[in-house]
């Protein structure tokens, strides 16, 4: 997300993380023109990376506790975005592509045809944003008994319920673990 001299842009794009850089660093692309709606490297920029997520169903608290709520694990990160040489953004795409389907069957790789997808690269403008600030946030029905968070975790991993989230209920028992 950006704040623009024409309002707020948005854009659906996936992250990496950049190991080999000092900090938070993350790099990704845009397809053009939404390089120009961000106005990438004038302004600041958010990227917004969320985490499991899902509805908390007051049927799993104990009686009297009617009020539903949203749990969420997200973390929002600023900074100017730098554009990338063509050289850098191909190998950005190289990695993303490479992260994604390396869970698949039988992978694809940009190296299967070097010279088209380098003509479709052209259409993309890498970015990398060294992170300036960020804000990290856990909710996950802290505010709730051991007992109530046991049953929201057995209805987040109920496969037949309507709110089925495996995920969100392994992050809550993966933050009670490390309390």
């Amino acid at each position: 997300m950006s704040s623009t001299t024409n309002g707020m842009v948005a854009s659906h794009y996936p992250t990496l993380l950049d190991d080999e850089a000092e900090g938070i660093v993350i790099v990704t692309h845009f397809g053009r023109p939404d390089d120009e709606l961000h106005e990438v490297g004038e302004r600041e920029m958010l990227v917004i990376v969320q985490g499991p997520h899902g509805y908390v169903s007051p049927g799993w608290y104990g009686p009297g506790d009617i009020v539903p709520t949203w749990n969420h694990v997200t973390a929002h990160l600023y900074g100017v975005p730098e554009v990338l040489s063509e050289e850098e953004n191909f190998r950005v795409l190289t990695r993303l592509t490479d992260h994604f389907e390396g869970r698949m069957p039988h992978p694809h790789s940009l190296a299967e045809d070097p010279e088209g997808t380098r003509r479709l690269a052209l259409g993309t403008v890498g970015l990398r944003l060294r992170v300036t600030r960020f804000d990290a946030r856990l909710k996950l029905s802290q505010n709730k008994t051991p007992e109530v968070r046991d049953t929201i975790m057995d209805g987040l991993r109920d496969a037949g319920g309507p709110y089925a989230q495996p995920a969100l209920a392994d992050e809550m028992e993966r933050i009670e673990r490390a309390e």
